[in-house]
């Protein structure tokens, strides 16, 4: 009997014990769904305000996504890059890429190129795109697009290097063409001269309308389409530009193309402004070739305002014509070469940049009979040459001109279009060539 009510208490102690562990459980059940839902609901209110990146951060958790800063858009537009894949087999240099800036007016930042055995080199004095962006501001120096004149190759329109006049303000410059007057903005270099000047056209600071790419077989092509009025009623008329590029392995050729399409004449010059870096950091040893041509004379070394008169070159120290050029040393230029003559075979004049050191040169290749100058800007103590193929000479509506010189300005008259192309080729010295330079 004992042992019959000790087993029916035992049995109904299990029973008690299983009941209350199912109520445990579903209280236990019950809490903790509780708490997930308030920490969903909190999680939710957190990511509305933005701070779950941040609690994941602190708490060391690994984002699916991490947010990159964004690309630097000098003149607020893409910069577009044109590449060529290298060809390891090939013995000479060859072009690899070209770094372009729609957003300020289609200026080459950078042109890079493989030479053997120094590998890819930067061919331009030019910063990154990032530097780039952060001197191109708009601001100061920066004003009227100032700063695209000091790196790589700013496009100069509608007129190239400089144009002298009176100034009645701190801001502008007076030219006169035809009766009409032109009101153009200071050179930020020229702000504290007695003579001021206004530099490197109107173009410098100008955003794309329009941007195309097209990816080819040996390299790419980029085109851009700027519609710019009337310059911000610093010209006249209406016109239209339009600069192609193109790149493959072994040439890089611009085309630009200015139409009118306003009611009246207008002039137009056409330029580009390259920064051309010496690979080898010898600037003493380069060398610097141009085609037969007359040196525009300048009235002192310190205003560089043309004098009017043209001279020969022969025995002067601006004698580049003959052979393979002439070496550089520690001659300071800042000079305009005119009248310009092609050689028997060329498509063209030509004028050629070489590095005996680094084995390589660059050769351009005037292929518009418009471009009637070519300007050298070499200072003796900087490690570029500029090398500016351009339709006018300096300061083109000066009276220092006699009536019947033509500084080669284009006179477009509505509905009419002038071009301006150059290419530019890359190329090995031959071993004797080197020798001798």
């Amino acid at each position: 009997m004992y042992a019959a009510l000790l087993m029916r208490r035992f049995a109904q102690f299990r029973h008690d014990a299983w009941q209350m562990a199912i109520r445990r459980s579903g209280l236990l059940i019950t809490v903790t769904a509780a708490i997930v839902l308030l920490l969903i609901a909190f999680g939710l209110k957190q990511r509305g305000k933005g701070n779950l990146t941040k609690l994941k951060t602190e708490l060391g958790v690994r984002q699916a996504v991490r947010q990159q800063p964004a690309a630097a858009r000098p003149g607020g537009q893409d910069a577009i890059t044109l590449e060529h894949a290298q060809i390891t087999d090939m013995d000479g240099p060859v072009f690899l890429s070209a770094t372009l800036l729609p957003g300020r007016g289609m200026n080459v930042l950078q042109i890079r190129a493989h030479i053997p055995q120094k590998g890819e080199v930067d061919l331009l004095a030019s910063p990154s795109v990032e530097d780039a962006a952060k001197q191109m501001t708009g601001e100061g120096e920066d004003a009227n697009g100032g700063a695209s004149l000091t790196m790589g190759g700013a496009i100069e329109v509608p007129w190239a290097g400089q144009v002298w006049g009176t100034s009645t303000d701190q801001s502008n410059v007076n030219a006169t063409w035809r009766g009409h007057n032109l009101r153009l903005p200071v050179d930020w270099r020229d702000s504290n001269a007695a003579q001021r000047s206004a530099a490197g056209g109107l173009l410098l600071d100008r955003r794309a309308d329009t941007v195309k790419t097209n990816i080819m077989p040996d390299g790419g092509q980029a085109q851009a389409i700027y519609d710019a009025k009337d310059f911000d009623g610093h010209w006249l008329s209406h016109t239209v530009v339009t600069t192609t590029i193109q790149l493959n392995s072994r040439a890089f050729e611009i085309n630009i193309a200015a139409r009118n399409t306003g009611n009246e004449p207008e002039p137009i010059g056409i330029g580009w402004h390259p920064r051309f870096a010496i690979p080898s950091g010898d600037r003493r040893q380069a060398v610097l070739k141009l085609p037969n041509a007359l040196h525009a004379e300048v009235k002192d070394s310190r205003s560089r305002i043309p004098s009017g008169k043209l001279k020969p070159v022969p025995g002067t120290p601006y004698d580049f014509t003959e052979g393979n050029g002439a070496r550089l040393g520690s001659l300071d230029l800042d000079d305009s070469f005119v009248q310009l003559k092609q050689r028997l075979l060329d498509n063209g004049p030509v004028a050629e940049l070489r590095d005996p050191r680094s084995n390589y040169g660059l050769r351009i290749t005037v292929l518009s009979p418009t471009i009637k100058a070519i300007r050298v800007y070499a200072p003796a103590n900087a490690p570029f040459v500029s090398i500016d193929p351009q339709f006018n000479y300096d300061d083109p509506f000066g009276r220092e001109w006699a009536k019947e010189e033509d500084t080669g300005m284009v006179v477009l008259r509505p509905g009419q279009t002038v071009q301006w192309k150059i290419r530019l080729e890359i190329f090995a010295l031959n071993s004797d060539t080197a020798q001798h330079m």
